[in-house]
């Protein structure tokens, strides 16, 4: 189904329900939730999750994991979408938290099939054959490290979305203690309490979030790295190739590939 809403759909019997959706660029989906899980998949543009826990950036060709009952907010940067809303009780065994998951060409071919499927399909037929080999390839799809929790502490959690609205990798803990009237270790200590992560691996998330939507609106690597205060292009490509495995110039490639296919 193309552009439905969900609440005309919700209430049927089914496991998964399938729907595609076009939104201009810069729409925001303000804070909600389902009472269904939901996986997101972008085809085209960049989308910035948001919820309680924190903020996830979603690259083409990846989709975000979105629990049941998850409240978050959706901001659409020229994106085309594909959601399966899935029965809390059929959903796979993923995690309880949001999680951004790399979408294979088969898992893509799939989501881009289920856009034909109707709300009320048939079970014994093809299309249940394709729910349920959707929700077998979801189960199987890889996580990618595209987060950055906000911490509870309002003080700290201002901090981090202003570093996030500006984002640079040399950004120093002890500017941050400072505003805080923290010592160094107090301030540590409250970083990770607060978001699980220590500072450096927190600023680099946020730097590698900041950085996917640059490349893929057609940024340079050189540009990317010196926008995000990185000493050589060299320093900012060994970053991205050891979290996402590939370096900045093939994740593109890879990215511009999928969307020809």
């Amino acid at each position: 189904m193309l552009n439905t809403l969900l609440s005309d759909v919700d209430h049927v019997a089914r496991p998964v329900v399938a729907i595609g959706t076009d939104y201009r660029s810069g729409t925001l989906l303000d804070f909600h939730t389902h009472r269904r899980a939901q996986f997101l998949y972008g085809m085209t543009g960049v989308m910035e999750v948001n919820t309680d826990d924190g903020t996830w950036m979603v690259p083409p060709y990846s989709g975000v994991w979105l629990p049941a009952g998850k409240r978050h907010q959706v901001r659409m940067n020229g994106v085309s979408t594909r959601s399966l809303y899935i029965e809390p009780h059929a959903a796979p065994c993923l995690s309880r938290n949001c999680e951004v998951l790399v979408v294979t060409p088969l898992l893509h071919h799939l989501l881009l099939a289920s856009a034909s499927v109707p709300a009320l399909y048939d079970e014994n037929g093809r299309d249940g054959a394709l729910a349920k080999l959707l929700l077998h390839e979801l189960q199987l799809a890889t996580s990618l490290p595209l987060f950055a929790p906000l911490p509870q502490y309002p003080p700290l959690a201002t901090l981090c979305r202003d570093f996030l609205g500006q984002p640079n990798i040399h950004s120093l803990p002890e500017k941050w203690a400072r505003q805080l009237n923290r010592s160094q270790r107090t301030f540590n200590r409250l970083f990770r309490q607060q978001t699980g992560l220590s500072f450096g691996v927190w600023r680099q998330q946020a730097c590698l979030m900041a950085a996917i939507p640059r490349l893929l609106s057609g940024s340079s690597v050189t540009q990317t790295a010196l926008e995000l205060g990185y000493d050589s292009p060299a320093a900012f490509s060994s970053m991205f190739r050891k979290v996402l495995g590939q370096s900045p110039t093939a994740f593109v490639r890879s990215a511009a590939h999928q969307q020809e296919v």
